[in-house]
C-alpha cells in the first residue's frame, strides 16, 4: 500500500508595487518551511516579478492585471492543491518555520477553518490583528471617536485590546496581512469575494467561513512581521473611499433581510460621514494614510 502523502502548505503572496517588500518577504520564506510558494502580481509596474524570478527562482509566478487583493490570491490558490493554504501580504515577513507550525496546527484542529498568527511590526510590537464583528453600538462609537480616541472602550471592544494575545482563542475576524486557510473550507465558501477590490474581503470571508460552520482562530503559535505601508500609503483618500465603499458591501451583506434591511440607510450614510471625517483627520495630522480598522 503506497502511504499517504503528507499535508502540503502554499504561501500565496500578493504584491502590487511594492517590489522591495516582496524580495524580503521572499527571502524570508526560505526557512518557513512552505512546500510552495506561488507570487501573484495584481497589475504592478515596477519590475516586482523580475525581482520575484531573482529572488526566489521556485516560486511560481502569476502575473495578472491589477485586480485587487482577494482576486489575486483566489488566483494563486487556484493554481495549487495544497492542503493549507497561507495567503499573505508582500509586506509580510516569514520568522523561520512559520509557515510549518501553521499547517501544523490546522492538520491537527480539522474543525477549524482558518488561523491568524501573531503579528508583530518590525520593532516587536503586537499588531491587533484579530477583531470581532462589532455590534451597531460599537460600530457607531468607534467610527465617531476611534480616529482621534482610540483607547475609547467601543474601539477596545472591537479591537479586542484587552485582550492577551499571547493566548489563543476562537475570534469572529483576522487580518488578511497574513491568514492561513483550509483548503477544504476555502473552497466551501468560494474563496475571497471578488467584489472586495481592497479591505475588508478578510472580514467578509471570516464571516462566510463561520456562517458555513468553520471557526476562526487567533493562535501564537506562529508568528509573523508585518511591516505595513506598501501600496496603500500613497493614495490615502483613495484608500479612505475604497475602505467604506468595501464596509458598504459587508454590511449590505450581513444586513439584507427582514427588519434589519431597514438599516441600511442610515450605515450608508454614516460610512460617508465617517470617510469625510477621515480624510479630513488624515490631512490634520499629515498622516500618510487613513484606516478604519
Amino acid at each position: 500500500m503506497t502511504p499517504a502523502a503528507s499535508p502540503r502548505v502554499a504561501v500565496v503572496v500578493v504584491v502590487h508595487n511594492t517590489r522591495d517588500d516582496l524580495v524580503r518577504c521572499l527571502e524570508s520564506l526560505r526557512d518557513a518551511g512552505a512546500d510552495e510558494v506561488l507570487v501573484v502580481d495584481s497589475g504592478s509596474s515596477d519590475g516586482s516579478l523580475d525581482a520575484a524570478r531573482q529572488a526566489d527562482p521556485d516560486a511560481r509566478l502569476i502575473g495578472l492585471r491589477n485586480v485587487g487583493f482577494g482576486q489575486a490570491a483566489n488566483a494563486g490558490a487556484a493554481q495549487s492543491d495544497a492542503d493549507v493554504l497561507v495567503l499573505s501580504n508582500a509586506d509580510t515577513r516569514f520568522p523561520p518555520g512559520s509557515a510549518k507550525a501553521m499547517r501544523d496546527f490546522l492538520v491537527s484542529r480539522p474543525e477549524v477553518g482558518a488561523l491568524g498568527p501573531l503579528v508583530r511590526f518590525p520593532d516587536g510590537r503586537v499588531q491587533l490583528s484579530a477583531r470581532a464583528f462589532p455590534s451597531l453600538g460599537q460600530a457607531l462609537g468607534h467610527a465617531l471617536f476611534g480616529l482621534f480616541w482610540p483607547s475609547n472602550r467601543w474601539t477596545r471592544a472591537y479591537r479586542l485590546t484587552d485582550w492577551d494575545h499571547r493566548s489563543e482563542r476562537v475570534v469572529d475576524w483576522v487580518s488578511g496581512c497574513c491568514i492561513a486557510v483550509r483548503r477544504e473550507a476555502f473552497d466551501r465558501v468560494g474563496g475571497f469575494d471578488p467584489a472586495y477590490f481592497m479591505f475588508v474581503e478578510d472580514v467578509d470571508l471570516c464571516y462566510r467561513l463561520g456562517q458555513d460552520g468553520w471557526p476562526v482562530v487567533f493562535s501564537p503559535v506562529a508568528e509573523v512581521v508585518h511591516a505595513i505601508g506598501g501600496a496603500v500609503s500613497r493614495r490615502r483618500f483613495r484608500m479612505v473611499v475604497e475602505h467604506a465603499r468595501s464596509l458598504d458591501r459587508f454590511f449590505a451583506r450581513r444586513y439584507a433581510t427582514g427588519w434589519r434591511r431597514l438599516l441600511r440607510l442610515p450605515i450608508r450614510l454614516g460610512l460617508i460621514a465617517w470617510a469625510i471625517a477621515a480624510m479630513a483627520w488624515s490631512v490634520l495630522r499629515g498622516k500618510t494614510h487613513a484606516h478604519a480598522g
